[in-house]
C-alpha cells in the first residue's frame, strides 16, 4: 500500500514494478544484477479520486505517456531494494504534487512613492545618455 496522503492510498496491485539492468558505469555487477526498477502506473485505470486523475492526465510531463501511463525508472542507487523505494517515492511526490493548489496571486498597485522614484532613475538615466551625445564645434 503506497500512501499519498492521508485519505488518499494506493494498492501494491495498481503498480507494476520490474526490475531491468541498470545503465552506465558499474564494471561487470552492471551486467549480471537487475537492480534499476521500472515503475509502471495506468492513471485512468487506478483507484485515484477523478480530481487527481485529471489533473495528472493534464500535466505535460516526460514521464506520463499519451496512454495515461507514468514511467519512472529507478536506477540512482546499487541495490534493487532502494531503487524500488526511490521509485515509488517519486511516484507518490508527482501524485501528492498534482493534488496541492496554488495559491490565487493577488494583484497590487505601485504606492506612489515607488512611481515617484522609478519617473526619477528613468529622467536620470535619460540625461547621462543626452551627455554622450555628440559635442558642437562653434
Amino acid at each position: 500500500m503506497l500512501r499519498i496522503s492521508q485519505r488518499i492510498s494506493l494498492p501494491d496491485s495498481e503498480i507494476e514494478l520490474n526490475a531491468v539492468r541498470a545503465q552506465g558505469a558499474g564494471g561487470q555487477n552492471v551486467n549480471k544484477v537487475s537492480s534499476a526498477i521500472h515503475l509502471r502506473f495506468d492513471i485512468r485505470a487506478s483507484s485515484l479520486p477523478d480530481f487527481y486523475k485529471d489533473r495528472l492526465l493534464a500535466l505535460r510531463d516526460s514521464r506520463i505517456s499519451s496512454d495515461g501511463v507514468i514511467v519512472i525508472k529507478a536506477q540512482r542507487f546499487r541495490t534493487q531494494e532502494k531503487n524500488r523505494e526511490d521509485a515509488l517515492a517519486r511516484l507518490a511526490k508527482l501524485i501528492h504534487s498534482v493534488g496541492v493548489t496554488q495559491k490565487k496571486r493577488q494583484a497590487t498597485k505601485p504606492t506612489r512613492g515607488s512611481q515617484l522614484r522609478r519617473m526619477d532613475s528613468k529622467t536620470r538615466h535619460g540625461k547621462t545618455k543626452k551627455m554622450r551625445g555628440k559635442v558642437d564645434d562653434y
